[in-house]
Formats: structure tokens, sequence, C-alpha cells
């Protein structure tokens, strides 16, 4: 298993959130090989802004594996992080974020850069056209 798999199993779950209406982003934690939480967007479902795939992933690694922190954990988004997933990236102390696509009006690393946790360690680009098709494509229907 790779990088390039387990960002397809969230680009999987991004298509779910697509089907429902939401803003098409999906997520998966990895622990050990193993994927521990699969989320996508659900805002709108829960009428709640902040129930974004990864707010959902973390909550749901966090209860699965029994614990808050998320050290040896690896999060899979399809879409740049925002300034409130990173933040609360960092409270979880991820190992490490791997995400698709960059969002360059409302990403992470336009507005806090420094936000996630010193240790975790960032990879980005990973199935970044597919990821990027979506959510144009998500948009481009809504307006």
């Amino acid at each position: 298993m790779n990088d390039e798999y387990y960002m397809k199993q969230a680009l999987q779950e991004a298509q779910r959130a697509y089907d429902l209406g939401e803003v098409p982003v999906g997520a998966v934690v990895v622990c050990q090989e193993r994927i521990v939480a699969r989320c996508h967007n659900l805002t709108e479902t829960l009428n709640d802004v902040t129930a974004h795939a990864e707010m959902q992933a973390i909550t749901a690694a966090a209860s699965n594996i029994g614990g808050k922190y998320l050290n040896d954990c690896t999060l899979y988004v399809t879409v740049e992080p925002c300034p409130m997933c990173a933040g609360a990236i960092g409270w979880a102390q991820l190992g490490r974020l791997v995400y698709g696509a960059e969002d360059e009006k409302r990403g992470y690393r336009r507005f806090a850069p420094d936000v996630l946790h010193p240790k975790t360690k960032v990879t980005q680009g990973i199935c970044a056209e597919e990821a990027s098709e979506l959510m144009k494509k998500f948009f481009r229907e809504k307006r």
C-alpha cells in the first residue's frame, strides 16, 4: 500500500460527499497500514459548518484507536485542509498529513502556515488532478 492507494480511498469518500450534494472532500486515516477512519464532508447533512471531512476523520480515528493523539497515523485528504482543520490536525499531533489538491483561497498554508504540530510531516499533490477536477465539477454544477 502506498500514498496513491490511500488517496484513492479518500477520493472514494469525496465522491460520496459529491453524491450527497456536499462539497466533495474525502479523508481517510491510516494507522499501521490499516484504515481506521473513512469520512467525507457532512456540513450540509448535519447543518454544521465544522463537519469537514478532516474533523470527522480525526474524531473517528481517535475513537477507533482509543486515544486523542494520532502521532502514529497519517491523514489522507483530497484537498488542502482549511485553518480550522489544520488546527485540529495540530492538536491531534498527527504524524503525517497527505493531501491532493491545493486550496489557494481557503487553505491553511495561506492563513496559518505554522498551525500544524512541528513533527507533522506533510506531502502534497497526491492525486491532485483528480481531486481538483471533482471540486471544479461540483462548483460548476452549483453555479
